[in-house]
């Protein structure tokens, strides 16, 4: 069982959203949500909610093909920050200049699996290359 969440245009800076992305990644969702609860950076915050979220799409998957989803199974099996739209302002400086600022946006995206959904994915990659 595979299930995605995409949080878009969330105003923190790619740079510092992928700090946090790379904490989770390869971890069980349980334990990626622990280690997200406590971390102290700002980002931490709405990537949580996003794990959450793509627990809770696998949770509706698996009931909607009628199969058994154990949560604790489940882990991150992809977790990327891509750059969003940039707001772009204005400051004002001296003698009539203006500085202009950069507001930066992400698109997250995180990707639970169960681990015979990986094994799957491995199984059919190395199939794809013998038949080559």
């Amino acid at each position: 069982m595979e299930a995605t969440a995409k949080l878009r245009s969330v105003r923190i800076t790619p740079q510092k959203a992928r700090r946090v992305v790379n904490l989770i990644r390869g971890k069980q969702a349980a334990e990626a949500m622990a280690i997200l609860k406590f971390a102290p950076q700002q980002a931490s915050e709405p990537v949580f909610k996003l794990v959450q979220a793509a627990v809770a799409n696998a949770k509706v998957k698996a009931e909607k093909s009628n199969t058994f989803l154990n949560e604790d199974d489940l882990f991150v099996s992809q977790a990327f920050v891509d750059e969003g739209t940039t707001l772009k302002r204005f400051m004002p400086r001296a003698q009539g200049r203006a500085f202009q600022i950069l507001k930066r946006t992400s698109h997250i995206t995180i990707v639970v699996a169960t681990p015979d959904e990986l094994v799957a994915k491995a199984a059919k990659k190395t199939a794809k290359k013998g038949g080559n």
